[in-house]
């Protein structure tokens, strides 16, 4: 199972959101530490009843920018939300970052769920999925064709082709839970992700289900689905004081061979990738997830 870590871009309990020289130095550490890969999540701005606005980064920018600064890890998005951007224009956007990655793309997608941000900043939240469909065929068309001619309700790429092309398949990950979403990913994705968890749970496994189920309604070998999994990983005792605890209950933590122990249950329960939101995200946080990390190696190797 390859296992990643998500960068930190925002602000969170009145931090502000790390400048680029620490998400930069984070991602290096996380190569050189033996992780697989690194990840962007995609917001404008979090607005919640009774709490103070806070906001992230642009994550393509600054995947852009980690793409040039590590040389092994994949970069993959956790995801990027197809409202956000015209989706002829993601796809570019998206074989662009390949080239410069040298073929370490993995490209997530989602139809956004936030809706304070979607007003925010002008974007439609009707019809979420329906506009994710189209947005979805036109990247998909564009990256694995060259060339798509759609006309939809919501979107429209007329004649459009992608130069230059990217040199490999970027393989195509969907963050999916309804019936509709997952019919999609059961026939369209290489990748599916369900997130936030700490131990395998009922609720994983109901989502898990539900998935089987898509995949058998479209005639899919469930092998041939990555099934991915978004854990967070939390110590407390390096958090801020004041910091929230209260995110994911029954977060993995603890030594390393706990973390491996953890590691080592998602893959039992069929997962291939799994990502780590990583709380609080600090070098000292991460030198110790590198550790149950390679503890879990070490056991699988045994």
């Amino acid at each position: 199972m390859k296992i990643g870590l998500v960068m930190p871009l925002d602000e969170e309990d009145g931090q502000p959101a790390p400048g680029w020289l620490t998400i930069r130095e984070l991602a290096q550490q996380a190569e050189a530490g033996g992780l697989d890969s690194i990840w962007v999540f995609d917001h404008l701005l979090f607005r919640r009843a009774g709490e103070p606005d806070e906001g992230p980064h642009e994550p393509w920018t600054v995947l852009a920018a980690l793409a040039a600064v590590t040389e092994r890890v994949e970069l993959g998005t956790i995801v990027l939300c197809t409202a956000f951007r015209n989706p002829a224009l993601t796809a570019k956007m998206a074989a662009t970052l390949d080239e410069i990655s040298a073929g370490r793309l993995i490209l997530g997608l989602g139809a956004g769920w936030h809706e304070p941000e979607f007003r925010a900043y002008g974007y439609p939240f009707d019809h979420r999925v329906g506009r994710f469909d189209e947005a979805f065929t036109i990247i998909r068309e564009l990256l694995r064709e060259g060339r798509c001619d759609f006309r939809g309700r919501f979107h429209v790429a007329d004649d459009c082709v992608l130069r230059p092309q990217p040199r490999r398949r970027i393989p195509l990950l969907v963050a999916a839970r309804g019936p509709r979403m997952l019919e999609l990913t059961a026939r369209h994705a290489d990748a599916w992700n369900a997130a936030w968890f700490g131990l395998p749970n009922a609720r994983l496994e109901a989502r898990r289900a539900d998935l089987d189920r898509a995949l058998a309604a479209a005639g899919r070998d469930p092998t041939s689905l990555q099934v991915t999994v978004g854990l967070e990983v939390r110590f407390d005792d390096l958090l801020a004081a004041g910091a929230a605890r209260t995110r994911v209950p029954a977060a993995l933590s603890g030594t390393a061979d706990e973390l491996a122990a953890g590691l080592r249950a998602h893959e039992e329960a069929g997962a291939a990738h799994a990502i780590v939101s990583l709380v609080p995200a600090t070098p000292a946080a991460l030198s110790r997830l590198a550790a149950g990390v390679g503890r879990y190696r070490e056991i699988a190797a045994s």
